[in-house]
């Protein structure tokens, strides 16, 4: 296929070939990358990912810390020669000795986008990374236990926090809970309502570890129609399908445009009680559909 098939094969299908800068407020496909592959790095910075995450945690062998995590500052502070690059980094919770020495060799460096901080369950841990790191790099509260999950709401209410992350693995661990949508509906509504509260974006949903694409389109549904708006994956191959899933349809951009269309024809003027809830639903979808490059009917 030339350039130009794929352009418009891209074109008939509402994407666009182009990879958008998405702001990471919106962004849908966070790739979790081990830090013990530096090698890796500048590939998935290239790759479809909305965003990208170095994974200083449960990637990385407690021995092979201090080296993952050179690596990862190496990368992120353009040195040993290379070019340097941009990324948030999972760092380990807040409870273990290997927190602080994230932290502290992480601060300042001009490449750190944010830190997802594992097993949050307090907005304490969220306050004190935030501090910690300067007082200026956003905190993605990654909540993986029952704990959590209960203090959802303290932490994103924390001064720090960005956005919310679901451990979806780590909380089956914890609860016993199955992988049943409706045994996993209720923390992740828990998330999607502390958000609200927290006046924080959609929350993240955990990794889908099966390679089936229609198994991960079926569960990016699940948590798109709960109201989550962010999937972490853990290949690349799954970043098309979860991009697609989150994504306003062409139909919906369609919609929003129109209505916003007609809504200034009609000199903004409101007729009843629906046009309110629309023209909000018609402005949100016409912001996403234009920062993912959704191109309407």
């Amino acid at each position: 296929m030339t350039a130009t098939d794929t352009t418009a094969a891209a074109a008939s299908s509402g994407r666009s070939t182009t990879r958008k800068s998405v702001p990471a407020e919106i962004a849908r496909s966070w790739l979790l990358v081990p830090a013990t592959r530096p090698e890796a790095f500048d590939a998935a910075e290239r790759s479809r990912a909305d965003q990208i995450i170095l994974d200083l945690e449960d990637a990385v062998d407690p021995k092979l810390k201090p080296a993952a995590r050179a690596d990862v500052v190496s990368w992120l502070g353009g040195g040993n020669g290379s070019t340097g690059g941009s990324a948030w980094v999972r760092i380990n919770d807040h409870t273990t000795d290997f927190w602080s020495d994230d932290v502290d060799a992480l601060k300042g460096l001009p490449g750190l986008l944010g830190v997802m901080l594992a097993k949050s369950e307090s907005g304490a841990h969220v306050t004190e990374t935030f501090d910690r790191l300067g007082g200026s790099t956003p905190v993605l509260a990654l909540i993986e236990s029952a704990l959590g999950i209960e203090e959802a709401r303290e932490i994103a209410q924390a001064r720090g926090a960005f956005r919310l992350a679901f451990g979806s693995g780590d909380y089956r661990r914890d609860t016993g809970t199955s992988t049943d949508d409706l045994a996993m509906a209720y923390p992740r509504s828990r998330l999607v309502v502390a958000s609200r509260i927290g006046n924080l974006p959609g929350p993240i949903d955990g990794p889908t570890v099966s390679s089936s694409h229609p198994v991960l389109r079926e569960q990016a549904a699940v948590a798109v129609a709960l109201g989550l708006t962010g999937k972490l994956c853990l290949d690349v191959e799954q970043l098309p399908v979860i991009n697609e899933v989150i994504s306003p349809t062409q139909s919906d951009a369609t919609w929003a445009r129109d209505f916003l269309a007609d809504f200034e024809s009609r000199g903004r003027v409101i007729r009843d009680g629906s046009d309110l809830p629309r023209l909000g639903r018609a402005q949100k979808i016409d912001k996403l559909a234009r920062a993912f490059g959704v191109v309407p009917l």
